[in-house]
């Protein structure tokens, strides 16, 4: 069996992470939502008496457990409780249509799916939709409704119970490579993919944030960003290692984060770029303290320099550090380090670099063939190491054809210089990062392609001053048919979420420009927005 070290403590699996959290700093905080405060010995009951509850409910090994809500404490403890007795916690998205919601469900078919109480109504329609869901838990704060169970009340009757084998001896955690965590991604086909993540996956990823980040001991955490991104999620596992304290907002609110690092005097923080403008272009920013600051994080897309330069300015002493990585990543592949964040001197050089790969992960840029470039030479950057996904849930192809080789292929264009720094240098897929969110063009077209009165569409990035990207959408119509922008773009809010959706639409007369193989010249759709601008990065 696989084993991770992480400071000086040996690691399987990540209930053994929880279980040491609890056994190491029993009365410490371990997680803070909504002004109420549990230990880490809290937080172990809690999650051992779900993990029983799960399996009252016959979810077992290898069986999906999803949830439907904001970052919650509830959310916090699922991390853990479906991986104490072997199952896949499945966070969904929110903010996907019922149609997307729908497909994601039917994809991998959970056993039970726990609702927040806005979102019972829809976790009940989805289970008339997909019988497979064969229990729905509500928390927080919702009415019980026949059919549904009650979260805490579940938790509050097994935890009465004290030390009983139905709440301890049912924790049977899975192996190193076992899947623990289902993340659904967009896809490049128009159907999104489920990323499997194992034990190994994750105690890799944490033991690297741990060293890298030069994390320490009982710090305290803000989480502000989405937990089904796993950028956020995989915060959960470093609190356990360091026995630190999580401070979870429910949502993104600059003004609250500036308010929760005041207040819990927070140690690390970790942002995408369109959340650092807008907690720099706060009215009240200056006004907080925020002198607590160790750390800050960035990721999802890249800073621009003057976003860096501004940031550096911003928070004078605090280190900084940016991230490149995926979801199938675990997600960190590489990390500029805070040394090289900074304005003047040779250092500066790297400022536009995503750092280099820590020890646990290898990266290579290669060309079409696969072979290895030299330096400053672009190709698909492509990766290995304990951190890379078990593959896709159900799609061996995909998979397969991801990992040719032994090697992730990211999709992602880009360069290592004579040190080993990678810097990107584009996409070799279509997708748009818009404000942290992955968007696939696919996606949006099939959608747009329904639509009646259009012949054909295509879907780019175009440059936005706040999210980074935006999502134009180019339409040639039916010939004598009509469609107003608004239009088209309502139709799409109604079938996607609306990150996702065309924030303008363009309508074209003469055909799409396609290549000598007849594939939409989408790099001479967006010469027009981008003529001028730095080459965007991935």
């Amino acid at each position: 069996m696989s084993e991770t070290v992480i400071l000086g403590n040996t690691f399987s699996n990540v209930a053994e992470l929880l279980h040491e959290a609890a056994r190491g700093a029993p009365d410490a905080p371990a997680v803070t939502f909504n002004g109420a405060t549990r230990t880490w010995a809290e937080v172990e009951s809690r999650s051992r008496a779900a993990a029983a509850l799960l399996s009252r409910l016959g979810v077992g090994k290898g069986d999906r457990v999803a949830l439907l809500g904001l970052n919650s404490d509830v959310c916090f403890e699922s991390y853990f409780s479906p991986a104490l007795i072997g199952a896949m916690f499945v966070p969904l998205n929110y903010r996907l249509a019922a149609r997307e919601l729908k497909e994601c469900l039917e994809d991998c078919e959970p056993a039970v799916l726990l609702a927040e109480a806005e979102f019972v109504a829809t976790a009940k329609a989805m289970q008339e939709q997909c019988p497979h869901i064969r229990h729905v838990i509500a928390f927080g704060g919702a009415d019980p409704e026949p059919g549904v169970l009650d979260y805490e009340s579940s938790l509050a009757e097994i935890i009465a119970t004290g030390s009983s084998k139905d709440q301890h001896a049912e924790t049977i955690p899975g192996g190193s490579e076992d899947a623990i965590l289902l993340f659904y991604t967009g896809g490049t086909t128009g159907k999104s993919k489920g990323v499997m993540l194992s034990n190994r996956n994750m105690l890799s990823n944490t033991a690297c944030a741990v060293e890298e980040y030069r994390m320490e001991r009982g710090w305290n955490f803000i989480i502000l960003g989405p937990l089904f991104h796993l950028a956020s999620g995989a915060r959960i596992f470093n609190c356990a290692a360091l026995y630190a304290h999580a401070v979870v907002l429910s949502r993104f609110d600059a003004g609250i984060v500036l308010g929760s690092i005041e207040r819990y005097r927070v140690d690390s923080a970790t942002f995408v770029p369109t959340m650092v403008q807008m907690v720099l272009d706060h009215p009240e920013y200056a006004d907080y303290d925020l002198s607590s600051l160790k750390i800050v994080t960035c990721g999802a897309a890249p800073l621009s320099l003057a976003l860096q330069r501004r940031l550096l300015r911003a928070l004078p002493g605090v280190r900084q550090f940016q991230t490149y990585g995926m979801t199938e990543a675990s997600p960190i592949l590489t990390i500029l380090d805070s040394v090289y964040h900074v304005t003047d001197g040779p250092l500066s050089a790297k400022l536009g670099s995503v750092g280099k790969p820590p020890g646990h992960v290898e990266i290579r840029v290669v060309d079409a063939n696969d072979k290895d470039l030299p330096p400053f030479a672009v190709g698909e950057v492509l990766a290995r190491g304990a951190n890379i996904m078990v593959g896709y849930w159900r799609q061996p192809e995909l998979t397969a054809e991801a990992m040719r080789g032994g090697w992730y292929h990211t999709g992602d264009a880009g360069y290592l210089d004579e040190e080993g720094f990678l810097f990107l240098e584009g996409r070799v897929k279509d997708m748009i990062v818009s404000g942290g969110e992955n968007v696939y063009p696919i996606e949006v077209e099939n959608v747009l392609a329904e639509h009646p009165a259009v012949k054909e569409c295509a879907v780019i990035g175009i440059p936005h001053e706040k999210w980074g990207e935006a999502v134009h959408a180019v339409v040639i119509l039916e010939s004598g048919a009509s469609a107003r922008e608004d239009e088209l773009i309502g139709y799409c809010k109604k079938n996607l979420a609306g990150y996702k959706c065309p924030v303008s639409v363009s309508f074209r007369s003469q055909p799409m420009p396609l290549s000598s193989v007849n594939k939409v010249l989408k790099t001479e759709l967006r010469k027009p927005w981008w003529e001028g601008r730095q080459s965007q990065l991935v």
